[in-house]
């Protein structure tokens, strides 16, 4: 009778002790598998080194700032003065386009003032070679006397040679040079710099 109770201790005690090595066991592999199954997975499998994006702080291209010239009444006479017009240009002609754009349209605010008759529109601009090309329409030559004609000359020539002091301005209208201006036959010799036009026509 107590060879059977010790057997049957044996037997409780061997049953025991193979489930703790089961429970272990079935612990240690649902840790394992628990561990597995946080670990990330890569978002990148080609293995390559992604930099973060960086903001864009390139300036768009070729952009410059031209300026338009206006006349501003002094104690004896009138002056060209400049105004700054921001361009983001694309075409290499653009950034006098868009100054001539706003010479055009007139003057804005303050107490600078334009000679160049409203409705004068730019049919032409072409810049290369040191040379400004510069074909208006035929309102540009309407109206004023000799001082208004000049200075619409002076505001022509120098917005037209703000990104080159240096070049050569030829003023055509309606697609022919420019050689006599207004009612009082004002002649100009073609081509004009702003050295010439600062020499010959004096405001």
């Amino acid at each position: 009778m107590k060879g059977q109770q010790g057997s049957n201790r044996i037997s409780s005690g061997a049953i025991a002790a193979v489930s703790a090595v089961v429970v272990a066991v079935g612990g240690g592999v649902a840790w394992f598998t628990s561990q597995s199954n946080n670990t990330p997975i890569p978002s990148n499998p080609s293995g390559r080194i992604e930099q973060p994006a960086q903001p864009s702080t390139r300036q768009p291209a070729n952009e410059q700032t031209p300026n338009v010239y206006w006349l501003k009444p002094t104690d004896k006479n009138v002056t060209l003065v400049p105004q700054p017009v921001r361009v983001a240009s694309i075409r290499a002609n653009q950034p006098l386009e868009a100054a001539f754009q706003s010479l055009l349209a007139g003057p804005t605010e303050g107490t600078d003032s334009t000679t160049i008759p409203k409705g004068t529109k730019l049919l032409g601009l072409k810049a290369e070679n040191d040379e400004v090309h510069v074909n208006l329409s035929e309102d540009f030559t309407s109206g004023g006397g000799s001082t208004s004609m000049m200075g619409r000359v002076g505001q022509v020539v120098y917005t037209a040679t703000t990104l080159n002091p240096k070049a050569k301005v030829y003023i055509d209208v309606n697609g022919k040079p420019l050689d006599v201006l207004g009612g009082e036959g004002v002649e100009l010799q073609q081509p004009l710099t702003r050295e010439s036009f600062d020499k010959n026509y004096p405001l």
